[in-house]
Parts: structure tokens; C-alpha cells; sequence
């Protein structure tokens, strides 16, 4: 194969080359399938289950951050008893053991696909469980990604995450999959571990493994066979930036002083106490119903408190914004979420769960006060899936009554419009772009043939973001970004051009934002920002950013 360059989506910055590897094969369903009784059968496929589940959460209690969310995630799915009631209903219809947990394993896949929104995503992750219990019930090696001997590029259909989190950034030098999208969790984990990474690329299948590719996760460029001196060139153009990245010691800033705070993401004490010694102000958003996926009830005021105080002190006097439960959708909380909704990313999920059922709510804000108490630092508390004025004023109310200070996400383009008419009630907002992007082009932001829509350089998610900050500069509160197009540093020069006064990231991402801010001006910014509105399409805008900000 000449050298040929594809071209992809480009979510995690940064440059890896070498020789193509390629997930093991899934294993291979046997001729042999037994015959049981729907009894014996569900006990078998149980117990195989459990030992996936084991191994995958005992790799979550390794991980942090969005690792852990999505091992933990996936161990959920192996025990999902809904998954064990599918497989004993196709054994009583007279099928073999593996063919029963294949079947019930479409049911369910496509259960998750007519939901839309998150809940497809999680078909790839249902499919990886499938294949791991039965290679445990089969006796054959469990899936995976093979250890390279050398440095080497992961090319692959999609990655399931629990694959993705067990990576090694110093062999698997760069990610690039076929399918997925920026907010995918291939997208996610490959930007907290840092590994270059570039998504939803057509013609990655014919790349044979062994073949030498260079991956760039700033242009979204693949380059099959590529030009030793291009490799040079754009490895040395990265391990610059990534200098500049690990020399940036904030705080955040342009190089003409214009402030913005450089902020990360978490999901529990351990993750804040791994963002803590890097160079951020603080925590734009602390993930809390990461912190319930595996309960099943509701834990008490106090016994939440303690869960939320071990975030607060690893950040000692930096601020720390709380999210309240955004539940429901991909992210099941089993004392929460309501079963069974026809289409849960449009349905009863965040801050609704609270104005369904307000003592859930309450209790959470009485926790979060409590563990603020006892903060060095300053306390936001912020509800998920806000959608109008009235919403936003219930809401600082109730946070207003416990003594914290309130904002509200924006995800919804409701919110973005009236955001003027929010800030009347709430003292900061937040823009959440993965789902605020969904929500705009009404496409479900894991579809990979939808991807480009959901891409957060696309002018009209731009024109949103910016309505939102204009609304935040006239009321004199700010306005941040905690999705994922906060980790993008070429963007966030385009965010500040835009009036937003803070970007939370993954911890890694974090330094990148920092040290790019720090070589522009605020005027180059804003420049930039106008040029990415006018431009026609997400493309555009990247290259007409880059051609201002360098």
C-alpha cells in the first residue's frame, strides 16, 4: 500500500506512529451447544457473568477517572439481570446455551438502539460482555488487545472500553477506529490516558496489520506508509507542544493577561487527589452520580456527605463546582432512574428526577453543604438538564437555602437561548457541548454516520455557546465549558474569543489548554471566534481558527 492518507475526527491531540495492531479476534461461538434447561442454563450463564463482572470491576478499582466510570459501567452490564431473564426465556424456547445468550444479546442491543441518544453507545459495550462470558463458559482466552512489542498504533472497528482503559500510552503510542464519535468512550479514555486518538475514519479496514501509520490527533490525519521526514516533522511538532504542555504552570491566561481558569473534570476522591498536582484552579465539574452506579439505594445525608469530602479537601482553597445527579439515560442509577422509558435521553434524567421526586434532591444539596463546611475552598453546585427560567429558580432556590452557591448546565438549546433570562436566578452557568450538540442537530451523538454533526466546531453549536457567553458578560457571572470540546486547545483559544471565563477538562487535557492560551492574544481569539461563526462548516472553522491562532 503507497502512502495514502485518510481522514477522521480529531478528539485527543498529539502524534504516534508505528506498525498496525488490531484487537484479538472475539471468540468463536462452539458447535457444540449444549442443551440445558432454562434453570441450569441462566445458573450457568449467571455464574460465568459474575466472573466477568468480577474481573472488569476489579480493573475499575485499578483505573480513575473516566476509566473507572466505564469499567465499572460494563461490569453492570454482565450483571444486568434483565440480560440473565432474556437468556432463560430463549433457553425455554428449546435453544442451545451459546445461541440463547446470542439472541438475548440482540434483544437487548436492540432495546438499547431504539432508545437512542447514550443508551446505543452502550451496544458496543453489550457485545464485549457477551464475548467475554462466553469465552469464560467456553474455556477459550478472554478478548482483548495484545501486548506490541514495540511502539505501535491501534487501528480497530470501535474499542470497547474495557479495552481502551487497560491501555499502555508508552506502547499504544495512538488510537484510530472506524466508528465512534468525539463523545465516544474510545474518545474519552484515550484523552485521559493521552494517547493520540482520531475517530470514525473511513477506509481504516483495508490498513493491514503490521503496516507503518502516523496518526495525528490535531488534523484528524491517518497516513499509511508515510514519509519518514513527515514523521519526523510532526513528531517533533508535537513533542513541542507537548513541552510547552508539561513547562505550563498557569494560571490560566493569554499571553496578553486576559483570565481564564483551567479547570478538570472528576468522579471521586481518588481522581481529585490525580488532578490536584497539576496546574489547574480547580474543578469545573465533579461528576457525583458517577460516585451511586452501583447502589442500589440511596445513601444517606451523611454518608453521602463523606463521599463527597474527600474531593473537596484534595483540592484544598481551589474552588470545586458540584453537579448534582445527572442520572438516567446511559447512566443508570438503580435509586433514581426511572425503568423502562421509551426514549431515556429525552426523558426523565438529571435535575427532573429532582423535581419528581424533591426529597432526592434535597437530601443531595443538604450533603453537599455538609462537605462544603468543611472546605477550604469556595463551593458551586450546579443541576444537569435545565431547560427553562422557571427550572433554573426553582432550583437556586433550594441550593440558595442550604447555603451554596447555584448554577445550571446548558444542554438544551432552550437554555442557551434564555440564558439572559437563567442568570437571573442562578450565578454562573455551565455549557455542556456533548449533549448540547445532540440536542441541537437531533442526532444521537453515538451514531458514527452522524458524527460530523455532533463535532463541536460546528458553527450553530458555536452561535449557541456564544449566546450563552454574551448573556454571562451583560449579567457580570460567568459562563464555562466542562464538555468535551473544553480539551481541545485549538477550540479553546475560539471559546475565549467567544466570552467564556473557564474550561474543565480531563486532568491531561487540562496543561494542552493552558499552555496554547498562553501564546495568543485575547484579540487573536477573538478574531479566531469570528471566523469559526462565519465559517460553513465544522472544517472550516478549525482552519480558519488555526490559520489566525497558529
Amino acid at each position: 500500500m503507497a502512502q495514502i492518507t485518510l481522514h477522521g475526527t480529531a478528539v485527543v491531540p498529539g502524534v504516534g506512529s508505528g506498525p498496525v495492531v488490531r484487537p484479538m479476534p472475539r471468540p468463536t461461538i462452539p458447535a457444540d451447544d449444549p442443551q440445558l434447561d432454562a434453570t441450569e442454563g441462566a445458573e450457568r450463564f449467571s455464574a460465568a457473568a459474575e466472573v466477568v463482572a468480577g474481573r472488569l470491576q476489579e480493573r475499575a478499582g485499578r483505573a480513575s477517572g473516566a476509566a473507572s466510570e466505564v469499567l465499572t459501567a460494563t461490569a453492570g452490564i454482565a450483571r444486568d439481570r434483565g440480560l440473565v431473564a432474556l437468556v432463560q426465556k430463549r433457553l425455554g424456547e428449546a435453544n442451545g446455551l451459546y445461541a440463547a445468550i446470542d439472541g438475548a444479546v440482540d434483544d437487548l442491543a436492540a432495546m438499547f438502539r431504539s432508545a437512542g441518544g447514550l443508551m446505543a453507545e452502550r451496544v458496543t459495550d453489550l457485545r464485549d460482555v457477551r464475548d467475554r462470558i462466553v469465552a469464560e463458559l467456553s474455556g477459550q482466552p478472554e478478548p482483548g488487545i495484545p501486548a506490541p512489542a514495540e511502539p505501535a498504533v491501534l487501528l480497530a472497528d470501535d474499542l470497547a472500553p474495557a479495552d481502551t482503559a487497560g491501555l499502555d500510552p508508552a506502547l499504544v503510542v495512538a488510537i484510530a477506529t472506524s466508528l465512534g464519535g468525539p463523545t465516544s468512550h474510545t474518545s474519552i479514555i484515550s484523552r485521559q490516558l493521552g494517547i493520540p486518538c482520531v475517530v470514525g475514519v473511513e477506509g481504516l479496514d483495508d490498513v493491514e496489520v503490521g503496516l507503518p501509520v502516523l496518526v495525528d490527533g490535531a488534523t484528524g490525519d491517518i497516513v499509511v506508509e508515510p514519509d519518514p521526514q513527515m514523521v519526523a516533522e510532526r513528531t517533533e511538532a508535537a513533542r513541542k507542544v507537548g513541552e510547552a504542555a508539561a513547562s505550563w504552570t498557569g494560571p490560566g491566561a493569554t499571553s496578553d493577561g486576559h483570565r481564564v481558569e483551567i479547570l478538570a473534570n472528576v468522579q471521586d476522591g481518588a481522581s481529585a487527589r490525580a488532578v490536584a498536582d497539576k496546574p489547574v484552579e480547580g474543578v469545573g465539574l465533579f461528576r457525583t452520580e458517577l460516585c451511586f452506579l452501583d447502589r442500589e439505594t440511596e445513601p444517606g445525608v451523611e454518608e453521602q456527605a463523606e463521599i463527597y469530602r474527600p474531593v473537596l479537601t484534595a483540592l484544598g482553597s481551589r474552588k470545586v463546582v458540584v453537579r448534582t445527579l445527572d442520572a438516567g439515560s446511559d447512566k443508570p442509577v438503580a435509586f433514581a432512574t426511572i425503568p423502562d422509558e421509551p426514549n431515556p435521553a429525552l426523558g426523565v434524567r438529571g435535575m427532573r428526577l429532582g423535581q419528581r421526586d424533591e426529597g432526592l434532591l434535597d437530601r443531595q444539596l443538604e450533603a453537599i453543604a455538609q462537605a462544603a463546611a468543611d472546605s477550604e475552598g469556595p463551593v458551586w453546585t450546579m443541576a444537569p438538564m435545565v431547560a427553562t427560567e422557571d427550572e433554573a429558580a426553582w432550583f437556586a432556590s433550594r441550593a440558595r437555602s442550604v447555603g451554596l452557591v447555584p448554577g445550571v448546565m446548558i444542554e438544551i438549546p432552550s437554555a442557551a437561548l434564555h440564558a439572559d433570562r437563567l442568570l437571573r436566578h442562578v450565578d454562573f452557568l455551565s455549557i455542556g457541548t456533548n449533549d448540547l450538540a445532540q440536542y441541537t442537530f437531533a442526532a444521537d451523538r453515538m451514531t458514527p454516520s452522524l458524527a460530523a454533526l455532533n463535532d463541536p466546531w460546528q458553527p450553530a453549536l458555536l452561535e449557541l455557546m456564544a449566546i450563552a457567553a454574551r448573556a454571562g458578560q451583560e449579567a457580570g457571572k460567568p459562563v464555562g465549558v466542562c464538555g468535551e470540546a473544553a480539551a481541545d486547545p485549538l477550540l479553546a483559544c475560539v471559546l475565549t474569543g467567544l466570552g467564556i471565563t473557564s474550561l474543565s477538562s480531563a486532568g491531561t487535557a487540562a496543561p494542552l489548554v493552558g499552555a496554547k492560551l498562553s501564546t495568543v492574544t485575547l484579540e487573536q481569539c477573538q478574531q479566531a471566534a469570528e471566523a469559526a461563526l462565519a465559517a460553513s462548516t465544522p472544517e472550516a472553522a478549525r482552519e480558519a481558527a488555526r490559520a489566525i491562532t497558529g
